[in-house]
């Protein structure tokens, strides 16, 4: 049998990390494992959701091959949606704020996605509005990652039992970096019905910072598949601390990821000197090669 493209999405690697930890952590015998969604085809966590949402649409006869998909993004979900959509015969518009890097940009096209660039200062909150306004003016349709119950299913589905199986059980907290919250909601939902003493923990960023990847959402753009009754603490983190953590993973752990997954890994850290003898996961949300333009890994 012969596999497809989309037959490679998840079951991604459990990894150790082997010098970062130090030497006091080994001591208070702490476990930090960092999970590999960079290793999904598009090269992100957001594989997850996107495949889902096209499928459980098409599934539901929303969206049938051919049709037009709209989607505001900050990167990493329109990435995954335009390999998606090319796997199953869609046209994808992205929408996203113009500061973003450029690899990004490159990458969705060429996926064959068309991008529409929205102003800076507008935000992801700009380009949410217009997504919205194209939607209503019968341009296509949007599968809307911030308020679809197919994103956070795609991690209870599928994120959540492979950490849950590939620690036998034994996780005791979770990290994740919080933009959309899909990864958070659904992996914290399926570890919480396994074991209710398993600790989920979000990183968002401090006042100032821009990390992108993770957001501090106004109430009225707060994602609508949030419910931050499932989210036990949510720790901040700084851009200067996720870029240099970004650096020292590539350094130091052979691990080439995102700033917002060494931000997730800053606050892990934060956590593991407060505890003995934990399992604390977190996830290594993307790859570092989008972010080469933005200056975080100097030539």
């Amino acid at each position: 049998m012969y596999l497809t493209i989309e037959d490679t999405i998840g079951q991604t690697p459990l990894v150790r990390l082997q010098r970062i930890p130090g030497v006091a952590n080994e001591q208070r015998g702490n476990l930090i494992l960092g999970k590999l969604e960079g290793n999904n085809p598009a090269g992100s966590v957001k594989d997850r959701p996107a495949i889902s949402m096209i499928k459980h649409a098409e599934a539901r006869g929303q969206i049938k091959p051919g049709d037009t998909l709209i989607e505001a993004t900050s990167g990493n979900t329109g990435i995954a949606l335009a390999m998606a959509a090319a796997m199953r015969g869609y046209k994808m518009v992205l929408i996203m704020p113009e500061h973003l890097s450029i690899e990004r940009r490159q990458t969705m096209r060429a996926f064959g996605a068309e991008i529409i660039l929205t102003p800076e200062k507008g935000g992801m909150e700009y380009a949410r509005d217009l997504a919205e306004k194209m939607r209503d003016e019968g341009q296509g349709v949007i599968l809307d990652q911030f308020g679809n119950p197919d994103n956070p299913a795609a991690h209870y589905q599928g994120t959540g039992p492979e950490i849950w199986r590939d620690t036998r059980g034994t996780i005791t907290h979770f990290v994740s970096a919080m933009g959309t919250t899909g990864t958070i909601m659904g992996t914290g939902r399926y570890l919480k019905e396994q074991n209710p003493s398993i600790q989920i923990i979000g990183a968002q960023p401090e006042d100032g910072s821009q990390i992108p990847g993770i957001r501090k959402w106004p109430d009225a753009y707060l994602p609508a598949i949030f419910e931050r009754d499932r989210v036990d603490q949510i720790l901040t983190v700084s851009q200067r601390e996720a870029e240099i953590m970004a650096r020292r993973m590539a350094a130091e752990e052979g691990i080439f990821c995102g700033v917002s997954a060494a931000g997730a890994l800053c606050v892990a850290l934060r956590i593991a000197e407060q505890v003995e003898q934990a399992t604390i996961v977190f996830i290594v949300c993307d790859r570092g090669d989008r972010y080469l333009s933005t200056g975080v890994f100097p030539a």
